[in-house]
């Protein structure tokens, strides 16, 4: 198979975990180098777009933000923030009107702290934080600072105490961690029950392939992967025209440039990523924008024109 580069998004069922999409892809293609843009927990349906060989070198240029629709339950809670946790207190549904609700709401929106669940891939003391809870070890995590772009309140249903949410935010942001403190500060409790994430690193549903027609990547590979390049194309570019440049940079030596050459060139600030391409149509890597006194693009990922 010829050598393959770009992005898969994969739906992913409940019931597998990232690890599996990536496993399955490798297999199939018979490739090494897979990899995917952020974990979805095992029971969270959507969006996992999956980079296939020189693309893993690019998920960190990615647009970080993701988009989730879900439903926050209230009156539990769990020991894992989700509804497949062990329930370990209750409180009484509270009697709101949506107005009510869109207040407790604005507490989550825009940039805020939030402690991660206890089941997380997050690190302390070294180890990750879900380890320590299977081993049932007693432990805390620091509050982390997240952003929430958008906070949709899509419909609120008294009778059973759940909300119908649609959420953007930060990459890092535990939804998980919203249903629960959402739950304290109504003074009740609260989990998730259930989530699907719809957007992610830039990449929405369409070319999407469900994971159990994973297979049909054999016949219908061209059509659904989707070029590196494309992904990268809400970054800032530049193109290399001429030999010189090209020799500069492949050798990893600065370029010396002139700022409109730079597409769009707008609010760039010191060491904001560039997408440097050749003929249009090759992408050759990421260099760093500085502009003291002269303006210039240091390599920073290089990759050798096709």
């Amino acid at each position: 198979m010829k050598d393959l580069n770009g992005f898969l998004i994969i739906n992913k069922n409940k019931g597998c975990t990232s690890h599996d999409c990536v496993k399955k892809i490798r297999n199939l293609l018979k490739i090494k180098k897979v990899g995917h843009t952020g974990t979805l927990d095992p029971e969270v349906t959507g969006i996992l777009p999956i980079a296939i060989g020189n693309a893993t070198k690019f998920i960190q240029y990615l647009p970080q933000e993701k988009t989730y629709e879900g439903i926050i339950k209230l009156g539990i809670r769990t020991d894992t923030d989700d509804i497949q946790g062990k329930v370990i207190a209750k409180g009484k549904l509270p009697v709101l009107n949506n107005q009510e609700l869109e207040k407790y709401l604005d507490f989550f929106r825009g940039t805020i702290k939030q402690v991660p669940p206890n089941l997380s891939s997050v690190h302390i003391n070294g180890e990750r934080a879900y380890k320590k809870f299977f081993k049932n070890e007693k432990f805390e995590l620091p509050p982390k600072e997240v952003r929430v772009n958008k906070l949709f309140l899509k419909k609120w249903n008294q009778h059973k105490g759940e909300i119908e949410f649609q959420i953007n935010c930060s990459s890092g942001t535990y939804i998980r961690a919203i249903a629960r403190d959402l739950g304290k500060l109504i003074k009740s409790e609260g989990c998730l029950l259930e989530l699907t994430r719809t957007e992610a690193s830039g990449f929405d549903n369409q070319k999407v392939i469900k994971f159990e027609n994973i297979n049909e990547l054999k016949t219908n590979l061209d059509n659904l992967l989707i070029p590196t390049i494309q992904a990268l194309d809400h970054l800032p570019t530049f193109t290399i025209n001429n030999s010189k440049e090209l020799l500069y940079w492949s050798t990893g030596r600065k370029l010396l440039i002139n700022k409109e050459d730079i597409i769009p060139n707008k609010n760039l600030n010191k060491d904001d990523p560039i997408k440097v391409i050749y003929d249009v149509h090759d992408l050759l890597g990421i260099g760093w924008f500085t502009e003291n006194e002269s303006t210039c693009i240091q390599p920073k990922l290089v990759l050798n024109a096709q």
